[in-house]
This record gives structure tokens, sequence and C-alpha cells, in this order.
């Protein structure tokens, strides 16, 4: 992306993620999930990250969004309550500690602190001796709103704290010396989070379908909704809940991790799994432990909180925007993401149905890179109004394969394209018949040719990629990861791991397993092909003339060749002569093999035997069972030694090895005089001892 695309791209970025965020935090109504706001969130930061120029003072990056609603007095905080810039992955991490470092000038204590960060609404408290005398939300960060009544409704936050003795009496059982701290402050200003239990959320819900009104689109929305409740009373009967987390004023802390020890002895709901860390790689096993055991937790978390322990270095590091540089949320992997639709093609699936599927460009959901969302039909198309080169959401919960969710269409730059689904077949060329919402092929026999070619491709005698059977073809067939056997190579892991019933364990073997595959023989990829009566034999012998290490020059090669000069080939009539001929000048055809070399499907260079070999020159048939060696072990041999083999005899063929049960091919030998060996004297032939 050059300058000028990045200054438009943040341009729309910025204008709608300010749109979202308004709508989130002043009025509740959540346009698009958190996570895909995030995901622009994130783009926008990668991008004045990489051209630093484009920085403006009114970005979402150096804000923090909402404004009080009228409906409530304005409170202006001591200090701002600031958020945090967002990670999403270990590298993330390590150029967040590595920016800090570099701005403080030295490396930074080995000491972090862990935090799970609730899915739920920030508060400020203020108590004056021990009383709590205000509490507020965040708002913009300067201003919030007085919701004093509201918090008090909270059983969790304590209307009055533990006199100082006490409080000095629950450092000690918990290893503190509380004479390191100032516990008969006057002021205590605390801040913390409201949230609401997955239970609660499930009853509240309930209760507004019953009365017929809109229900809650998650449990922050009903938090968030429930303190700003001018009747207290609503506020009550929703069960809110608080964990407190920091303490603004100074009473002596030095640690962050002193700070929820205090808050805790004051008599404020701390939380228990909150932990100090001592290096990022304990940072990343506490955050990775709970991505995996989110939902064991009775609330909704979407990440950690990592802030830098010691509390000088903390603010020695300063805001950078509005953000603290000595502090970052690092989320799980969300379950939604924004990206770019690049491309629809439609594959045809086991039955002949007609599916589209949109190519994205690449993108994290989940834990996994998805490259590609089925798009079902052209009714749901038609649905989400979308086009090639289109900005969407992309969803993923648990084992649901990839699905766009959503359009967002005022990231539209005009270059956008229209899609429709074809009128022929793009295997076959049949016409498309449409069943209500389904398109199909309109000839029964595409689907099952599809597949065979496929199950053909990957065969032992092919390109040989075992971990890919019949029933993992189909699958991949029906949910749309590949149109034909080049889109095996284009795989990627996230593809495959979003299918029902596939690990990523699973995905990872399936794409290793492909990549060792993308080397091949000629003769083998030739036969891989399924050119129509081109067997083994006759792949072998079209690669002795083709003598080609690329796949260009087999394209080259193949439209060269005459009819004329294919016949002159051994074992190729004028049938197999005319269905070669065919098959190279087919347009599709040709754009498959230039597909299977940008895929990286590459032709290994074969060593060919000396015309000097004992067999050179000889043209060997095999018929009938072999008792003392395998029909493929018995080619080989004759292959090491120079000569060729022949699926048919002719005078041309030098020798007929017969084993037990032999076919027709025994008797034409026989009528054309041709030289019949039994396995005992083929032996002899080979040079082997009986």
């Amino acid at each position: 992306m050059n300058h000028r695309e990045a200054e438009t791209r943040v341009e729309k970025l910025r204008k709608e993620i300010d749109r979202y965020r308004y709508a989130y935090h002043v009025f509740d109504k959540e346009l698009i999930s958190a996570d895909a706001l995030d995901s622009l969130k994130k783009e926008l930061f990668d991008l004045e990250n990489r051209f630093p120029d484009l920085i403006t003072p009114d970005s979402p990056t150096q804000r923090v969004a909402g404004k009080p609603l009228p409906a409530f007095k304005k409170v202006r905080h001591e200090n701002p309550m600031i958020s945090f810039n967002d990670a999403f992955s270990e590298e993330d991490m390590r150029g967040w500690l590595e920016r800090l470092e570099n701005y403080l000038g030295t490396k930074i204590s080995p000491s972090f602190y862990c935090e799970l960060k609730i899915d739920g609404l920030a508060i400020e408290l203020i108590y004056e001796n021990g009383i709590l005398i205000q509490g507020s939300t965040r708002g913009d960060g300067i201003t919030g709103e007085d919701i004093t009544q509201n918090v008090k409704t909270i059983e969790a936050i304590p209307l009055k704290l533990f006199p100082p003795d006490e409080a000095a009496e629950h450092l000690k059982k918990d290893g503190y010396d509380p004479k390191r701290f100032n516990l008969e402050s006057r002021r205590l200003v605390v801040r913390g989070e409201v949230f609401i239990s997955r239970r609660e959320f499930d009853r509240v819900n309930k209760e507004q379908e019953k009365k017929r009104l809109k229900l809650y689109a998650n449990p922050r929305n009903i938090a968030a909704g429930s303190l700003r409740q001018l009747d207290s009373r609503i506020t009550a009967a929703r069960k809110l809940d608080s964990f407190q987390y920091a303490i603004v004023n100074d009473v002596g802390q030095k640690f962050h991790e002193e700070e929820h020890a205090i808050l805790k002895a004051f008599g404020f709901k701390t939380n228990p799994h909150n932990k100090p860390a001592k290096s990022l790689k304990e940072v990343f096993e506490f955050r990775d432990y709970w991505e995996e055991h989110r939902n064991s937790l009775v609330y909704e978390i979407d990440g950690i909180v990592v802030i830098v322990n010691e509390n000088a270095a903390f603010q020695k590091g300063g805001v950078v925007g509005k953000a603290p540089r000595a502090a970052i949320a690092y989320k799980f992997s969300p379950r939604e993401a924004t990206t770019v639709v690049e491309n629809i093609k439609v594959q045809v699936g086991r039955t002949g149905a007609l599916t589209p599927v949109a190519e994205l460009r690449p993108v994290s959901v989940g834990g996994i890179t998805i490259t590609h969302a089925t798009l079902h039909n052209s009714d749901e198309i038609g649905r989400l109004g979308l086009k090639i080169g289109d900005t969407v959401v992309v969803s993923r919960a648990g084992d649901v394969i990839p699905q766009i969710t959503n359009v967002l269409t005022e990231f539209r730059t005009g270059k956008e394209k229209k899609f429709s689904m074809p009128t022929k077949c793009p295997v076959d060329g049949s016409e498309v018949i449409r069943d209500g919402a389904i398109c199909c092929c309109g000839s029964p026999l595409c689907a099952a040719r599809h597949r065979e070619a496929l199950y053909h491709f990957v065969s032992r005698n092919a390109f040989d990629i075992r971990g890919l059977g019949q029933k993992i073809l189909d699958k991949f067939l029906d949910e749309g990861l590949i149109s034909d056997a080049a889109d095996i190579f284009r795989l990627k892991e996230g593809d495959i791991a979003a299918l029902p019933r596939f690990g990523e364990k699973s995905a990872e073997n399936i794409v290793r397993e492909v990549e060792a595959r993308k080397s091949i023989s000629l003769e083998r990829f030739l036969y891989s092909l399924g050119i129509l009566h081109v067997g083994e034999e006759t792949a072998r012998t079209l690669a002795r003339n083709f003598r080609s290490e690329t796949i260009e020059n087999i394209v080259r090669r193949g439209k060269e060749m005459t009819l004329e000069t294919l016949q002159e080939l051994p074992d190729v009539g004028p049938k197999v002569a005319e269905s070669i001929y065919g098959w190279f000048r087919n347009p599709k055809n040709i754009d498959f093999l230039n597909r299977l070399e940008k895929a990286g499907v590459n032709i290994l260079r074969e060593k060919h035997a000396s015309k000097h070999a004992p067999l050179a020159g000889k043209t060997f048939v095999l018929t009938g069972t072999l008792s003392r060696t395998t029909r493929e072990e018995a080619k080989e041999a004759i292959r090491a030694r120079g000569g060729e083999i022949s699926e048919s005899v002719s005078k041309k063929t030098d020798y007929v090895v017969v084993g037990e049960n032999p076919g027709s091919k025994l008797a034409v030998a026989e009528k054309l005089g041709v030289p019949v060996l039994d396995e005992k004297s083929f032996i002899e032939v080979l040079g082997k001892k009986q």
C-alpha cells in the first residue's frame, strides 16, 4: 500500500470508528461487534505506525470515545481515565515492550502484573473518611457521569471501608507490612469495572423477551444500560457485580500488585485470578491459559491487561495519545474481524450444486488465519449486498465455518465489482439450472467426474497425498475450500481448522503433507492430470518426449505437438493422440497448469538410464499375477535397466512377461510371435539369481 492509498484508508477508518464508538459508548448501540471494531482500530494503529505523518490529534487512536449523556450530572475526573492500546499476538507484545524500553532508555525490570480484562464498564469511586461519596463512569476520559446512586445498589462495592487498623491486619495476613502504606489517608480514589454474569444476562434477556422488548446483544450492554438508569431500582434489579483494580491517589504503593492488596484489605472485591508475571513468557502463558479456560468463568472476558508492575516505571512511561505506554490490553483471538473480499469464485460440489466462495485477504479469526468464507448461494450475496472489493466482517464461533456477517459499505471507494452467478458450469460448461436459491450444473455426470478427477490427482501413482482421502476431499468441495486440484496447494491451516471435526493439529498435518508433495516427477505429474486414455505408461512415454523441468515448458511443448508427432510415440494411437492434442488446447486446462505453477508445484529433475543399459531399447508388456514380486516392482526393475513398459502388445513389443491367470495379451503375443517369458525367465533376463 502506497502513501496515497494509506491516506484514503486511514481517513475512512477514522470516520467510521468514531461513528461506531460514539453509538456504542454514548447510546449503548452496537453497530458492529467489539471484536470487529478492535480489528478496525488495529488496522488504523498499524497504518499510522507505518506512516507516522498521517497521525492527527483527532484520530481514534489518540482519544477515548464516549460523551456523557445529558440526563446525568457531569463529573470531571481528577486524573484522566485513560484506556489501553491493544495487542493481538506475541509479536505485538514484544513490539510494545521494545517501544517502551526505547522510550525509557533502559530495560524494564522483568515484572508485570496481569489482570483479566472484564467485558464491562469502567467506573471511578471516591471515598472520604472511608465513606463512598461519588461514583462515576469514564465518559470521554476527562468528564464522566455521576452514577453514585446506581453504584450504591451494587453489593460488591462497599458503602463504607474497613477502618485502617482492620485493613492493616488484613495486609499482614497477606504477607504485606502495613507500615509501608498510608492507610489513614482521608481520601481514596479507586477504579474498577462493573459487569454482569452470564447467568444474569440470560435471565434479563428472558424478561425482555416476555415483555416483547429488544434483547441485549451482550453482557456489557446490560451493565452499561443498567448503570445509566435514572431509576436506581431498575439498576438494583439487575444484580450487577464489580471488581476494583487500581488506586489513583498515592497511599505509599510502589507496585501495582500492592494496590490490589490494599483494595482487598479495605474491603473491595478484587479478581482472585489476577497475578504478577516475571517475564513475557509468563504473560503469554497466563493469557493462553485464560483464552482456553474463559468459559469456566461466570462472566465474560476478552483478554488480559498487562501492566508494568513497578509504579515508578509506569509513571515515567507517561501517556502516548490517550493510552499509557507501560500498560497494554493483550486481547484474545477475536471471534470477529474485518477484512477485504478480494474475489468470489464458484465451486461445484459433490451433488453438482454451485456455491459462491469469498476469497479473503488473510485475517485471524478465533486464533486461526482465514482466507475463505462460504457465501452459500446467490440469495445470500444479495441479502448482504456484497461486492468484490468490499470491506466485510467475518465471524467464527467455536467450530462454525467462517461466515461473512456484515458488509461495511461505508468503506467503498467506487472500485468494487458486482458479482453474478455464472450461467454456464465452471467445470464442464453445461447450462446452470436454478432450483429455488440453489444453482446446479445441468449435467448429472459433471459433479461425479469433477470429484473423480480430484481423487485421481491425489492418488498413489499421481501426487500421492495420502492425508487427503475421499471423505476429506468431499468436505473441502462442499465447503468451498477447493474448486479444483490447484486449490489444494493454496490451502491454509486456518481454512481447514475452521471446519467441524477438524482440529488445528489435523489441519497442520494436512498442510504439511501437501507442501511435501509439491515436488513431483514429470511422468507422475502428467498422469495426475487425468487426460483421457493417458495411463501411467503413456504418461511415462510423454515424459520422455516432453523432457521438461518446468510447467511453463510443459505448456509450451504440449501446444507444439501435432497429432502426427504424437502418433509417432510408442503406445500412442489415434484416439490417445486426439485426447492429448485436445487437452493441451483447452484454455481451462492451460489455466489450471499455470495455477499449479503459481501454487509452487515443481517438476523434479530425473535421472535417465544410459543408452548402454542392459535393456535399453527393449519394450515389455506384463500380464497376469507375478508370485515373486509385484507388478510395480517388476516395472521399476525394467526401467532401471533402460527398458520400457507398454500396456498393449504389438509387433514392436520385445517381450511379454506372463504370470498366473494371464489376460488376452498372451493370446495376442502368441498370434504376433512375440517372445513370452514366464517369471523364472524374466528374472534371468533381468540378470537376477533364480
